[in-house]
């Protein structure tokens, strides 16, 4: 049995879910998202909350379960309070700035980064050295975040590039005479 598959999904104020076969959509504030579930589930509304539940009981049902259900819970809460994640730029001479739709980067290359802003995502910097990702697909803000993290990792001497906020990042000690 999937104990997270077992939970319903809760609808808060102002979000409305439809299920039309295989498909859910979910409309909110902050904009709205579609999922199509896989064949192993079903979903369907109860008492103002959505559940999800398998069809059979094979090793897969019971890990697709699960899965869809957090998918779910995911497109509710990103339809209603949105997800964000915050990037900071350590490193002299590294900064960040937004332009229309392009992220400008300066991360100590002898040239500029351009990152095209994909659709549906918002970033905004605060200071240069901080870069905030927000939008309201989980999946789509945790990638666009690894795409900008990933021009400059963190390296483990200095601590210098791009990580998250929060980070850790192992410090070695270097040469010794």
């Amino acid at each position: 049995m999937s104990r997270i598959g077992q939970k319903p999904v809760i609808l808060p104020d102002g979000v409305q879910v439809e299920l039309t076969g295989r498909e859910v959509q979910a409309k909110g504030p902050k904009g709205e998202l579609a999922l199509r579930l896989v064949d192993e589930v079903d979903a369907k509304m109860e008492d103002g909350a959505v559940v999800v539940l398998p069809r059979g009981n094979s090793k897969r049902v019971r890990a697709m379960w699960g899965m869809q259900r957090s998918l779910v819970n995911n497109m509710v809460t990103g339809v209603s309070q949105g997800f964000s994640i915050e990037l900071e730029i350590v490193g002299v001479g590294y900064r960040a700035a937004v332009e229309g739709s392009v992220l400008n980067l300066q991360l100590g290359y002898s040239h500029e980064i351009h990152h095209a802003i994909p659709e549906g995502i918002e970033i905004a910097c605060e200071r240069p050295t901080a870069i905030k990702v927000s939008g309201v697909d989980r999946q789509k803000v945790g990638q666009v975040a690894a795409e900008i993290r990933a021009y400059r990792k963190p390296e483990p001497y200095k601590g210098k590039g791009i990580r998250y906020l929060g980070e850790h990042v192992f410090r070695k000690e270097g040469k010794k005479k």
